[in-house]
């Protein structure tokens, strides 16, 4: 520091110097704090030493512990001291009586202890006018101020009696509540009037805070008045309710919100339950739009966001449950277990989603329940059948009146997790309406795996979650399904069950279920197998099991009459045993003569195998040659391919006449009535084309038709045999009437792996490419050898005993059900 020169001016003196933190020391004032610091106790020792003067500044940053010249203001106060005392902890306590201001013209150090030149400045005593106004007004403002102060300040009320106007600036600035810096401010302010101004301007803005204090006070008070009041009326009204058993309806809004919060939603669902939430606090709980509020948040947090359920990932009890809900079906068993496989090798493994096709009744619906069991999932079920409203899927948006969610949250809701299992059932039934859209389409994004994990349903308008749920749909037939829908589809399919697997199915499920369900034990009630065995072939002609379980049913409900009808004493020992002979007593006459052989070979009548929605069917084609002019008549209430089958059939049978030795002109002298029982049944489909060739073949040359020999395939008119379909359902229903020799196309060999062994052994299965194959196969004897003239047409025909509308080719255009 630079070193002092003895000579100085009057005004200028050397002073120890203390620098002091968060605190101005102004003259007339009398201040007290402890020094504690080394530099500061060396100053105050000097200063005792000498004269008791000592000057006092204020540092810029009252953290600093060791603060240098630069870092402390240059004006501050000339103070003697008045009183010491020394603490036991080292500190000194002092007291300070403030004289005068003083201006640090330069910083020493003395011996460790600060020493600086301080310019003096003597006290402001002048007397005007101006100084007499601005004194009365600061009085009157720090009057008002004490009186408005809710701290009542004695300080200040104090310094009203003090008449000194520069003794009264300096005590009002060091008791004011103003910041360190305003303070430094005023006190650097050597000017009195100045000075004077400045505390008056002050005393205008902290009166301005206090007004504006006492108005938000004000406000403030009335709302916790209201507060209290609301509180009050709330609490007796629940009293009141609570005397009359009813709900409050405050406390069902404060419990509403809650749930909300411990639901853990999503952030997009939580914003808009919470913004519901404030809505619905400033309606009238009573109101319908509360209403609607409050279901909307009730659906938001009654759907599952988080929960899961634990799924079995152990494959040899999943292959265990399968096995003991349903017989065979290994095909869609060996598929859920590559799903569980799956599953544990990856988190979350591609989705996919599985469509079960076939006939009704072969266990499609509780197949869906046996994975759920075997997966661990809970099982919901959605019946899609006859649904026309897109709505339904999507629901419906909130500004409707008695608007819900669609089907497939009301779902999730009844799952109560984020991983169900979810059946949609009959998918092929779903309907289109011009006005309410189209479900299928809606579906779309419910069964894509790419999109279903951002799925928004028009109710809940926000995103959910789909990607997690494992859907299986089922359906009788494909193509009624949308093919856009259909692409998302796994199809696995369904078929029919042999004679010998509903044999198993009814001895190891059926009956169980239904003895438990009438209440027999196993030991009242008895099936043999012949019985079972005639409900099959004489009172059930379907592919699945459904009907056979009611007749299990019916008879169990005679038995259980039996029963009861039965002595007491001698109902312990009662047993029924079901035999075949016993049916017609239980079940009624046979409903289904068994279809049987023709008894010998038939000219112009050839066997044929259908496909149909509940299985295959054995179809007859009848053939005669009436006298004409080659119009072909069609009955059997054909369908428009099976006609064009038929024409095509004609028309192979014209282009290869000479070589199958048929009269090359036949057609000009002769009509063709080619008829299928049962007239009554719609028939429809392609794959009778064979046959009718064969019927048609074997009446123009006369050559019976092998009546063990079945056959199905479209022809074309170059006579090559496509493909069909219904393959194995078309084998069973050979099976059924007894054929043991089955012509079906070529292209159809590959569907012989899901043919079952039992089916393989008891047909002779032929695959054919062209006619030319099939006619050596079918016929008695290889055509060419006879040729059919007039002489070998009756007298009179049928032809002449129908009416004339039968002699044209019109048919009847009803709507038909498909048949292949």
């Amino acid at each position: 520091m630079d070193e002092f020169h003895d000579s100085l001016p009057d005004n200028v003196a050397r002073f120890p110097t203390v620098p002091v933190r968060d605190v101005v020391v102004f003259p007339h004032t009398t201040i007290r704090f402890k020094i504690g610091r080394k530099p500061s106790v060396l100053a105050l020792n000097a200063a005792l030493q000498r004269d008791r003067l000592i000057f006092l500044v204020t540092q810029h940053d009252p953290t600093l512990e060791e603060p240098m010249p630069e870092q402390v203001h240059r004006v501050g106060t000339v103070a003697r001291i008045t009183h010491h005392l020394q603490l036991a902890d080292g500190n000194i306590k002092v007291q300070f009586e403030g004289l005068e201001r003083g201006q640090a013209i330069r910083f020493g150090e003395v011996q460790g202890c600060w020493m600086s030149m301080v310019k003096r400045f003597p006290t402001d005593r002048e007397q005007s006018p101006r100084i007499a106004a601005l004194v009365g007004k600061l009085t009157g403002l720090i009057d008002q101020y004490v009186r408005q102060s809710p701290d009542n300040p004695e300080n200040l009320h104090a310094d009203l009696r003090i008449e000194d106007p520069a003794r009264l600036a300096d005590s009002v600035a060091s008791h004011l509540k103003i910041s360190v810096e305003e303070k430094q401010k005023l006190l650097e302010t050597v000017s009195l009037s100045d000075r004077l101004l400045r505390l008056v301007d002050i005393f205008d803005i902290e009166l301005e805070k206090l007004q504006m204090d006492r108005v938000i006070q004000g406000r403030v008070k009335k709302q916790m008045e209201r507060s209290h009041r609301e509180f009050y009326l709330s609490e007796k009204i629940k009293a009141i309710h609570k005397e009359l058993g009813r709900k409050d309806e405050r406390s069902e809004f404060e419990e509403l919100k809650r749930r909300v919060e411990a639901a853990n939603l999503p952030a997009d669902a939580h914003e808009k339950a919470m913004s519901e939430l404030r809505r619905l606090e400033q309606m009238p709980l009573m109101s319908a739009e509360a209403a609607v509020s409050r279901n909307y948040v009730e659906w938001l947090i009654s759907v599952p966001w988080h929960e899961r359920s634990e799924e079995n990932r152990d494959l040899q009890a999943a292959q265990q449950i399968l096995d003991a809900d349903h017989y065979g079906l290994e095909k869609i068993k060996d598929r859920i277990l590559e799903f569980l496989a799956v599953r544990q090798l990856v988190n979350r493994p591609p989705g996919s989603i599985l469509c079960f096709v076939g006939p009704p009744g072969v266990g499609k619906t509780s197949l869906g329940k046996s994975i759920a069991r075997a997966t661990g999932r809970k099982f919901v079920r959605l019946s899609l059948g006859g649904v026309r409203d897109e709505a339904e899927i999507r629901g419906h948006r909130r500004t409707y009146i008695g608007s819900l969610p669609g089907q497939i949250i009301q779902m999730m809701k009844k799952a109560g997790t984020v991983n169900p299992l979810m059946l949609l059932d009959e998918v092929d039934k779903l309907t289109a309406d011009h006005y309410r859209g189209d479900p299928a389409a809606a579906l779309l994004e419910v069964l894509d795996p790419e999109q279903n994990d951002t799925f928004r349903d028009h109710y809940l308008d926000v995103e959910y979650d789909l990607s997690q749920v494992m859907f299986i749909a089922t359906a009788n037939v494909l193509h009624t399904i949308p093919p856009a829908l259909r692409d998302r589809l796994e199809i696995i399919r369904l078929s029919g069950y042999t004679e010998r697997e509903k044999l198993e199915i009814a001895r190891r499920h059926l009956i169980p279920k239904q003895r438990e369900k009438h209440g027999l034990l196993e030991t009242q009630i008895d099936f043999t197998e012949d019985a079972l065995v005639s409900i099959i072939q004489n009172y059930t002609r379907e592919a699945g099991m459904r009907n056979m379980e009611r007749d299990v049913a019916t008879i169990c409900r005679k038995v259980a009459r039996k029963l009861l009808l039965t002595p007491e004493g001698e109902r312990a020992d009662y047993r029924a045993t079901i035999r075949a002979a016993d049916l017609p007593e239980y079940l009624g006459p046979i409903r289904y003569q068994p279809a049987r052989l023709k008894e010998r070979s038939e000219v112009g009548m050839a066997t044929g195998l259908a496909w149909t929605e509940v299985g295959g069917e054995v179809l007859f084609v009848e053939t005669t040659l009436l006298p004409g002019r080659g119009q072909i008549i069609l009955t059997g209430k054909l369908g428009d391919v099976m006609q064009e089958s038929a024409r095509a059939a004609m028309t192979y049978v014209r282009a290869r006449a000479t070589e199958l030795g048929i009269a090359p002109d036949f057609y000009r002298r002769q009509d063709i009535h080619i008829h299928v029982p049962e007239g009554a049944i719609p028939k429809d489909g392609p794959s009778a084309g064979i046959t009718m060739a064969t019927a048609l073949v074997s009446a123009l040359t006369g050559i019976p038709v092998r009546q063990d020999v079945a056959m199905t395939g479209e022809i074309t008119l170059r006579g090559k045999v496509l493909p069909i379909g219904g393959f194995k359902e078309k084998l069973l229903a050979a099976l059924r009437l007894g054929v043991r020799t089955v012509l079906v196309p070529k292209d159809n060999e590959k569907d012989m792996a899901e043919i079952p062994d039992e089916v393989r052994e008891a047909l002779d299965i032929h695959f054919v490419e062209q006619m030319e194959q099939v006619l050596p196969l079918a016929l008695v004897e290889l055509p060419g050898a006879r040729l059919v003239d007039d002489k070998n047409l009756p007298d009179k025909t049928l032809a002449d005993e129908l009416p004339p509308i039968w002699n044209t080719d019109v048919t009847d255009h009803l709507s038909s059900v498909p048949i292949e």
